[in-house]
């Protein structure tokens, strides 16, 4: 018979034996080695040492002088640090605190010990500040802590509006301040922000930086300022006026403002709106139509980070085939379809209050009108007054309560998709009653003028619009015959359309929204019934996901995005 063979794991047994090299190391019993940095010394274990932290196990086992030596110096390493640090190699335990955090990631990166710096990087992100972010950003690409760096670096351009007012802000270089200025996702509400922060970086010491200012102009994007704001507050800029290249920015970003023809050619600054993805929006679906037909007062609101519905404030006005923008913050409800009569009146819903209020009616009774926020103004265009398709124009003034009548649009168009890209308004499809449209035309709020674009590849009505990364993507609606579930893509630059991955669902009457670097298509009907399902479009990927459907709406809603600032 072969001898039998039992093996006896005690798997606990490391566990157990590190506690006792603790304590005999306490005792200064079998200690072999002495870590002196200046004044202090630490007695250890070369054995444990080398088992637990890289540097020792580099130093022990590869003939090193020091590998013989019964006392080595340590250089360029805080004492406390390296005692916590060696208490580590023990006991797997190291507190970090706000006064040892970077003496300990020093030291960590200096004796490669990974997780600890890791644990130091995390114990910092978990607590930037716009007062520290970037003086965090800049210790951590010192010692090569590129996640840190990353996460520092999304943090001033979530937070820019309370950073660029900091002390940390106000002594960066100037190269510095160039590469946070120029960044597509600072997160600024309008572009005089950035203008704004160049002026309080140039006056903190004005005899040295006054040079600087040319170039940092060229990174705030001009034409998005109003030509009211580049009149009142950037010409009469006593800085901006003693420079010569400073005025000739200034009168390039006016020739924007009022000379279309010539934009292609003006490429000394970046036109499109700045987007910081990091931003999450909620997502509000307004009104529509129940199942039997009825004009709904129901609101609900999608979290896109939790992916959950939960229901809001109804409206105190029944609205169906509704307008939906949101501006300065606030969600606002347009016209409609109240199952009587098409609507003129307006209500604005307050994320502080959360109730709906009345403002100024609009001069024209609109349904199935588009609606866009621009420039502190509402604009809303086209759709039914219960008799024939309109062209008309309006503009809302929020501090005013008054809406005012501007130039028609060059088609009547009904059931259009509106939005707004590059500082533009965009009126895609639609139809007059009669024929459904491809047609896309443009307004410029500084000339009041429109013009055509090129057509998309399909003739849409009840498509949904939206804009995402410069681009704009159409989706879904009815081409006279058939229910779409099509998406195509439009790029300014080239001025065409091509198509990207189609809706894994047939949606006219479809809301289509970006938020959080996604696009949202929202309800919807699919020719024979109202859709409560909604699909997020990724345009990394260019795939559709369904994600969690309605709760409280089915069919054709309003939606808007209203963007959730970041808490400091």
């Amino acid at each position: 018979m072969a001898d039998e063979v039992e093996t006896f794991l005690k798997a606990d047994l490391p566990n157990l034996a590190f506690p006792v090299l603790e304590d005999i190391r306490r005792q200064g019993k079998l200690c072999d080695v002495t870590l002196k940095v200046g004044d202090r010394k630490f007695r250890a274990h070369r054995i444990v040492l080398a088992a637990s932290i890289p540097y020792f196990h580099a130093m022990f086992t590869h003939d090193m002088v020091e590998s013989k030596q019964d006392e080595i110096s340590m250089q360029g390493i805080d004492p406390n640090a390296l005692e916590s640090l060696v208490n580590f190699a023990y006991n797997g335990r190291v507190e970090i605190d706000q006064n040892n955090v970077q003496s300990l990631l020093v030291a960590a990166s200096f004796l490669h010990l990974q997780s600890v710096k890791d644990a130091c990087c995390n114990f910092l992100n978990k607590r930037l500040h716009p007062t520290n972010c970037l003086g965090v950003r800049s210790f951590a690409d010192q010692y090569m802590c590129t996640g840190l760096v990353e996460a520092a670096n999304k943090y001033v351009q979530k937070h820019f509006k309370d950073v660029m007012r900091s002390e940390e802000f106000l002594n960066l270089p100037r190269t510095d301040v160039l590469d946070i200025l120029g960044r597509d996702e600072l997160n600024v509400s309008t572009e005089e922000q950035v203008y704004e922060a160049v002026l309080l970086w140039v006056k903190k010491e004005i005899d040295s930086r006054q040079d600087c200012l040319p170039e940092l102009m060229v990174k705030v994007r001009l034409p998005l300022l109003t030509p009211q704001f580049l009149s009142d507050r950037v010409a009469t800029e006593e800085l901006i006026k003693s420079s010569h290249k400073c005025r000739d920015l200034l009168d390039v970003a006016r020739d924007y403002h009022l000379m279309l023809e010539r934009r292609p050619l003006l490429q000394t600054f970046k036109a499109r709106p700045r987007c910081c993805s990091d931003i999450p929006g909620m997502i509000y679906a307004v009104g529509g139509l129940t199942s039997s037909g009825d004009s709904l007062s129901t609101v609900e609101c999608f979290d896109p980070l939790v992916s959950r519905w939960s229901v809001a404030e109804a409206m105190s006005t029944m609205r169906s085939r509704v307008g939906v923008a949101v501006l300065n913050g606030q969600l606002y409800a347009i016209g409609g379809y109240d199952g009587q009569d098409r609507l003129s009146t307006v209500e604005v819903f307050d994320q502080s209050t959360k109730r709906w209020k009345k403002v100024a009616a609009m001069n024209c009774k609109r349904s199935a009108l588009g609606a866009a926020a621009l420039n502190r103004r509402l604009y809303v265009l086209g759709g039914y007054d219960g008799v024939t398709s309109l062209k008309s124009v309006e503009v809302f003034d929020p501090e005013n309560n008054v809406w005012t009548i501007l130039s028609n649009m060059l088609k009547h168009r009904s059931a259009s998709g509106v939005t707004v890209l590059d500082g533009e308004i965009y009126a895609c499809g639609g139809h007059d009653g009669l024929s459904i449209f491809d047609s896309v035309e443009c307004y410029n709020t500084s000339t009041n003028t429109w013009r055509y674009l090129a057509p998309m590849m399909s003739k849409r009505c009840r498509l949904g619009i939206a804009a995402l990364n410069g681009k704009l993507y159409a989706a879904g609606g009815y081409d006279g015959s058939v229910f779409l579930k099509t998406v195509e893509c439009y790029n300014p630059e080239k001025n065409e359309w091509r198509p990207v991955k189609a809706m894994k669902v047939k949606r006219s009457r479809v809301a289509l929204v970006s938020t959080y670097g996604k696009i949202y298509a929202i309800g919807g009907y699919d020719g024979s019934t109202n859709l409560s399902s909604v699909e997020m479009y990724d345009p990394e990927k260019d795939t559709w996901e369904f994600v969690s459907p309605m709760t409280a709406h089915e069919g054709g809603v309003g939606v808007g995005v209203v963007p959730v600032e970041p808490e400091v």
